[in-house]
Order: structure tokens, then sequence, then C-alpha cells
């Protein structure tokens, strides 16, 4: 973007400000700290240049907005045309008191649900199953037959709002059980909208719930795919999902990398099912977190758009520019907020929020104040609701598209993010000899992905109680007071009341019908088909969560992590 004379002056006049400006400065005053960093401990310089960005072809890196390689947003007119879907993640006690919060959201301005299931349910366990005991209702809603779902969406119109589902090893089920719900109220399959989470990749790596072993949960997530490529064109199938393995403690960079690799393995696998790149690749859709410093993560977000492009063009000969495109959601990051001094987080939660919007997210969810204590409460979600909506209405930060491009610092940390990334990428692709499925399968199988991230996350905890991360609240600017809001308490008696409707659920069923329906479905899976279809058939005949995973793991076995850690 320079030519060696603009650069030659620049270099002299950058050495020149050194000498005579910058070092009577520092002489006298120095820095706050001998080293600056990122949250995921990137050095970060003092000053960048247009040498910093040198070998930048704007055609080839940046582009324009709309166009490939996408690294200045999706969308030509981004947030000018509308702003982000905002997505607050709501979900606790029975279906009844999710629905009051759904509606109290969309009453206060949220433009799209997004769902949070117990600890049973994610699990894909009944609520009176005995390892339920306790967790019924307790971190989301309870979910246990089709008469939940009818509840949970009792007076929301299918067709008009999009509805995220955060649900990994039972996802197949609550995504038969909503397309049931919409034929169920005649609305039409290409209608409804939304998003699955679905990404059992990322489960093995991070978040640590599965209920079948890797090769088939994958082969489940492909039916998926297939099945909402004929049947749902509107709904994402899954949501590649990194926020989970940042989460878990990694770096921005691996965060990236591991994502993506987790994306292009879906792809692999959809493709040898012979499924056209073409048809299903636009459906897919991403899920990142958006940590404190600002600046890395704004680079991470822009970084990802490019290399998703390149690698579905040059390794996957995608076609359409649809099949290029990378979309995602972020959520803001749990891991940052902090129980001491509540408050503080809204400040937290207003600059990672703020990096998403800058960064050209098409989804936003801002944690609430208290989550580092309890389920949210209905206060603490409209002040996070408020947060997002005061970023779009009068920060201007949706009036100018990719409003960070073109900054010395941004490009190189963009450059510099994408490349530490492709290199994790290609490692994994060659520990799968070629396939980064296989190089995920293998990483997974040989612990390399829970290496890294358990390698970052102490490191960074060292820093921490180094004192060289800082946690205002935590290790600086700390005080004695109890400042611990009034916090949302599910009530006790939520177990009870689930229970009474899923046993009501047995009582008033065809239990012939159900039985029937799931031999249907252990035959699907014998003969190697498609089971969605099977899935769908038996929630209608309101077989229960647990009744169809227990089909699944009597047919491929439970499985357990056999990991021996470096």
């Amino acid at each position: 973007m320079y030519d060696d004379d603009d650069l030659a002056e620049i270099r002299e006049g950058r050495e020149e400000w050194e000498s005579e400006t910058l070092e009577p400065v520092l002489d006298r005053f120095g820095e706050r700290k001998d080293r600056f960093a990122t949250v995921s401990n990137m050095d970060v310089d003092r000053l960048y240049t247009p040498e910093d960005v040198a070998d930048l072809d704007y055609d080839e890196d940046l582009g324009f907005p709309g166009e490939e390689p996408y690294t200045r947003g999706p969308y030509p007119t981004m947030y000018r045309g509308r702003t982000w879907t905002m997505r607050q993640f709501a979900g606790f006690g029975t279906a009844e008191e999710t629905n009051e919060r759904f509606h109290y959201l969309i009453d206060e301005g949220q433009t799209g649900l997004s769902t949070a299931f117990d600890m049973p349910s994610l699990m894909g366990k009944d609520s009176d199953d005995p390892l339920s005991d306790g967790e019924v209702g307790k971190e989301g809603v309870a979910v246990d037959t089709l008469r939940d779902m009818e509840i949970l969406f009792d007076g929301i119109d299918l067709s008009e709002i999009s509805t995220s589902f955060t649900i990994n090893p039972s996802a197949p089920v609550i995504f038969a059980m909503y397309v049931a719900l919409a034929d169920q109220r005649g609305v039409p399959r290409d209608e409804i909208s939304g998003t699955m989470q679905n990404d059992m990749l990322k489960e093995f790596i991070a978040q640590k719930e599965w209920v079948i072993p890797p090769e088939p949960s994958l082969d489940l997530v492909t039916d998926t795919v297939e099945f909402a490529t004929e049947e749902t064109p509107r709904i994402h199938p899954i949501s590649i999902s990194g926020y989970h393995i940042r989460e878990a403690g990694s770096t921005a960079v691996q965060e990236l990398a591991f994502t993506l690799a987790d994306g292009f393995a879906y792809v692999e696998d959809a493709m040898d099912r012979g499924l056209d790149i073409d048809e299903f690749a636009p459906r897919l859709s991403f899920f990142f977190n958006s940590h404190n410093s600002i600046f890395e993560e704004i680079a991470k977000f822009r970084a990802a758009r490019r290399i998703y492009a390149r690698v579905m063009d040059e390794w996957y000969d995608a076609e359409k520019p649809e099949s290029k495109r990378l979309k995602f959601h972020t959520q803001t990051a749990g891991q940052s907020l902090t129980a001491q001094q509540p408050l503080n987080n809204v400040v937290r939660v207003t600059i990672q929020a703020l990096a998403g919007v800058m960064g050209g997210t098409q989804s936003l969810h801002t944690n609430s104040f208290d989550e580092a204590l309890a389920l949210p409460s209905e206060r603490a979600v409209r002040v996070a609701l408020r947060t997002q909506q005061i970023i779009a209405e009068e920060s201007g930060a949706a009036d100018i598209v990719d409003p960070m491009g073109g900054s010395y610092a941004i490009e190189a940390l963009t450059d510099q993010v994408e490349q530490q990334a492709m290199a994790y990428i290609d490692e994994i692709r060659e520990m799968g000899e070629g396939s980064v499925r296989d190089g995920v399968l293998e990483g997974i199988d040989q612990g390399f992905f829970l290496r890294e991230i358990q390698e970052a996350s102490y490191e960074y905890q060292e820093r921490v109680e180094a004192d060289e991360e800082i946690v205002v609240g935590v290790n600086k600017y700390t005080i004695e007071e109890d400042t611990e809001p009034e916090i949302l308490k599910v009530d006790e008696e939520t177990q009870e009341r689930q229970l009474d409707r899923l046993e009501q659920v047995k009582s008033e069923r065809d239990d012939e019908a159900v039985a029937a329906a799931l031999e249907d479905l252990e035959a699907a899976i014998d003969a190697g088909e498609n089971v969605m279809p099977s899935i769908v058939e038996a929630v209608k005949e309101y077989a229960t969560m647990g009744e169809i995973m227990k089909v699944f793991e009597a047919e491929y076995g439970a499985y357990s992590e056999q990991i021996g850690l470096a």
C-alpha cells in the first residue's frame, strides 16, 4: 500500500521521533510496565505505522464490505441497513417461567430469542432420571417432551422470530421438537428460522458434554445439516462455537484456530456424505467469545472472515459468495465476570460488546452483571439489553462500516492473528494427513486441544496471581464491604412441577406408538439412514428426550474421556 520511498521516509521520521521526542520522556517518566500485552498474552507494540502493514494488499487482504475476503464485513451496508440481532440468552425453571422471560425480553426490544437448557436436558436425560435430581431447571429450562416445547413458545409466532438453541449432545432432539411444533401449528418448515448450537467437536475439545463417542456424534451432526438443507433452509443446523473453547481458558488465537478447524471438519464430513458445498455451507454459522482486549478481539473477528473465505475457496472449491461468507454470533466473556464488585461487569460487558460490534458481528448476547453469582435477574437482563441498545442507538458505532479498517494497529494485529491461527489449522490438517476432520478427531483422541488450552489457562492464572494481569476488584482496587446484589433463585418446587408434567405426559400418550417410533429410529440407525425424520416422528408421539438418546447410547455406547495429559 506504500512504495519504498514512502516507507523509507516514514522509517526515518520514526527514528527521529524516537530519539528526539520519545526517549527524553521515557528517560524522565518511563512507562507503566516493562511489557504490554493482550489478555491472550500477545505482545502489543507502542506504536504502529505504515511499516507494519507494508505488505498489505488492499484488494486481496481487505477488499470492500460484502465482497471477498470479507475482512471488512460480510454485508455492504452492515448496521446502516439494520443492526445486529440482539439475542439475550434466557432459560430457567420450567417452560412456563422461561416463556414469561421470553415475552419480557421481546417487550423490552429484543429481536431474537436464545434458549438456555438445564443440565439434564443438555446431557440428554429426563427430569425423572436419578442423575437429574437437584439439577432440574437450575441453569436453564427443563425440556423433556414436545409438551414442554409447546408451553415454551406459547404466544410466540415461530414464523416471525428467530430462535437460538444452546444445546449439543441432544440438539437433534430439540431440533426435531421445534420442527414438530411448527408442523403442529401449521407453520411451513421453510418459514421457521434460528440456530442450533449442535457443535459436538467443541464439546470433546472444551465443554465436555457428550453422550456417544466423537465419530457417531459427528455423523449425527451431519444428519442435521442434511435435514436442514432439505427441510428447514432458514435454520442454521450448527453454530460452530469458539465461545466455550475460550471460556475453557484458550487464547484468542486458539479460539479462532480450533473453531475454524471444527468448521472445516464439518464441511469435509458433509462433502463426504455427498452434499453439495454450495447447498449446505450458506447455512453454517459461528459463535465467538468477545473478551477484554478490544483490539485483539476486533482483529480476531476480521481474521476469521478472511481465513474462512480463502479456505472455503481454495481447499473446498466453494463457488457461491454465501458459502464463503462467515457469519457469527458473539457473546461477551462469561469467564471475565467477577463475583467481587459485580457492577464492574457492566463496564466489562460494554467494552466486549463494542468489540463485537466493531468486529462486525451478526448477533450479540451481552452477559448480565450478576451472572458470576446466579442466573440473571430481570433487572440485570434489562441492563444487559440496554447496553446493546445504547451502543446501537447512541454511540455511533453502528453508523460506519468497519470503522477500524485501515488502522495500522488493527490491520497489523489482524495479520498476526491470521498467521498464528493458520499455523494451528495447518498443524491440525497435518495430524489428519491432509484431512482437517481426521486431524480434529486425532487431536481429540490424543489430547492435543486439551493440553494447548490447559497450558494457556495455566499461564493466564499465573499472570493474575503475579499481578501481571490486573482484574479490577479482584487483585487490585479491592474493597471489603459486601457488594452482592439481589439474585434470582430457582424455586426448589420447580423439580416437582416438572416431574408432575412429565408423569402426566407419559400417562396420556400412546405407549405402543412411542415404542414403534423408537424402533423405527433404531432401524434408521442400523440402516445408516438420516435419523432426523425418525426423531421428528418420535417426538410427535411424545417420546422423551431421555428415551430417544438412550437409543443412540445403546447403539454406540457411552463415551468417557481417556486422555493422559502431558
